[in-house]
């Protein structure tokens, strides 16, 4: 899929998809086939105030979102009457909490990244209740989650546990606090998706566990009511964007992707490789719970009926390339890295394990460190620039056997993973990702799926597409790669990556 080059009919519908991330707002405009109209963005102040703790200014991110909805808008030459429904997607778990009566924050919204509830997290695994939490939320006890930033707030911000009790404070993800505040505080809404990441929602029943709430220490009285994907979370204030536009869709950013990728039906799966990677396969509307040390999420709610994902990260993907490039002086950037990869010399051996910042799903493990393995004299910067490649590859086949174990009916002959983001742009990465997982690889050829996976919800919530499948023909094409090596050379590759990964682990 490639951006619109005519407008179309100048009757055709728009949808605005808002895409709030973790470094940057954007607003993009597409039309009804999928394809970018215009787009604007603005980067996102980010906030340390200690080791560990990183904060969004909640405030900011709201007028970024005007900002870039109305530049989108100018940019279009289209009026905003034209614009039939906004989709919004959206960092996941990070939290904020305000005053309804003023429409302040309390605090910074603490962000997903952030570790200030790691000892919280630990006091409440050492007494025995993970898998209880992993049994009713699907997730892991973990500061990532929201649930515990929350408790955080209402105990470290003077006088808000009582302003909660008294149901003057209400609190979101910031899909929740860009819809209270587009719609002048008439909605207080999330959807399904981003509410299965507070550890509190109770997957079965699809509501607020009150066993959670209660053990977490969040009040149910400042959650957000849990709604469809495609659904009313009512109209934008006429004051913001000149006209009452429909917010008629929200996912939070995977799951959104799951949707521009296509993947709705059970068994298909998408990657989106930038700093990290996320893996998600779609289940259905079977409730897998892991054995894998996966987690078990919402893929989409559509109509009341909800379907599930495991979903899998890898905390360094496209960070371990930014390694070759500045720490080892390699110039060019992801490119250059690339390039010196294609020069490494045939077996070589190098394994890098690129545990940075521990070791993600399905190791989990925080104390592991980075390491090479493999060097010998012949060994050079390209033998180490394609180890980083490959760790990518590598730890994409670790999610892959953790999943087919706790879902065995998702993997079929003709699986196919979906990829996105930066390092998906790389044809040859690409290839080394289908030779070293043993499974098909399709690149979408445009790459922003978040954005268009909320514009295709709120395609969906507005009406503009009958059914899910009508909805993601919009979807870009599909560049496919297949496995080329033999199970040797991939049976060999993999076990030399266990290997490493266990050295690591032991501290050897």
């Amino acid at each position: 899929m490639q951006p619109s080059g005519e407008m179309g009919k100048m009757t055709d519908p728009l949808i605005l998809a808002l895409d709030q991330g973790t470094t940057s707002t954007r607003a993009i405009l597409f039309d009804l086939a999928g394809r970018e109209v215009t787009v604007a963005g603005r980067p996102l102040e980010q906030h340390y105030p200690d080791d560990g703790w990183v904060e969004h200014d909640a405030d900011e991110i709201f007028e970024s979102a005007i900002a870039v909805m109305r530049e989108a808008i100018e940019k279009s030459g289209r009026p905003a009457t034209d614009i039939a429904a906004i989709g919004i997607t959206n960092q996941r778990e990070t939290v904020v909490i305000w005053d309804r009566r003023t429409g302040k924050p309390i605090h910074r919204a603490i962000v997903w990244q952030d570790r200030r509830t790691a000892d919280q997290c630990e006091r409440l695994r050492a007494a025995g209740h993970e898998p209880r939490v992993n049994a009713i939320t699907g997730l892991l006890l973990d500061p990532y989650f929201s649930g515990t930033k929350i408790a955080w707030i209402l105990d470290n911000v003077e006088g808000a546990r009582q302003a909660a009790e008294q149901g003057h404070l209400l609190a979101g993800t910031m899909d929740t606090w860009l819809i209270w505040k587009l719609t002048a505080g008439h909605i207080h809404a999330t959807d399904a998706t981003n509410a299965s990441r507070l550890l509190l929602l109770d997957l079965k029943s699809q509501s607020w566990s009150a066993e959670m709430l209660d053990l977490i220490r969040v009040p149910q009285g400042i959650l957000p009511e849990i709604r469809d994907c495609a659904a009313d979370y009512g109209r934008t204030s006429a004051d913001l964007l000149g006209v009452e536009i429909p917010i008629r869709g929200v996912a939070g950013d995977q799951q959104a992707a799951l949707m521009g990728q296509g993947c709705i039906r059970a068994g298909e799966m998408k990657a989106t490789y930038g700093t990290g990677c996320f893996m998600l396969v779609n289940t259905g509307e079977h409730l897998a719970p892991s054995r894998s040390r996966l987690l078990t999420t919402v893929a989409a709610r559509l109509n009341g009926r909800t379907t599930y994902a495991l979903e899998g990260s890898i905390f360094i993907a496209g960070a371990a390339l930014q390694w070759v490039n500045e720490g080892l002086g390699v110039s060019g950037g992801g490119g250059g890295v690339e390039a010196l990869a294609q020069t490494a010399k045939p077996d070589h051996g190098v394994m890098m394990v690129p545990a940075f910042t521990g070791l993600g799903a399905p190791w989990w493990d925080a104390n592991a460190r980075g390491a090479l393995f493999g060097l010998t004299r012949d060994s050079g910067l390209a033998e180490i620039a394609e180890a980083a490649f490959d760790a990518c590859a590598l730890q994409t086949r670790d999610l892959v056997e953790a999943m087919r174990a706790d879902a065995p009916g998702a993997f079929g002959d003709s699986v196919e993973l979906r990829i996105d983001g930066g390092m998906s742009r790389s044809a040859w990465f690409s290839q080394r990702l289908a030779d070293l997982t043993g499974i098909g690889v399709g690149r979408a050829t445009y790459q922003e799926t978040t954005a268009l996976g909320a514009a295709l919800f709120a395609g969906l919530g507005a009406g503009l597409y009958a059914t899910p499948e009508e909805a993601v023909a919009a979807r870009p094409s599909v560049e496919s790669f297949r496995t080329l090596a033999s199970d040797h050379y991939r049976e060999q590759a993999y076990a030399r990556w266990l290997d490493a990964v266990a050295r690591v682990r032991s501290g050897a």
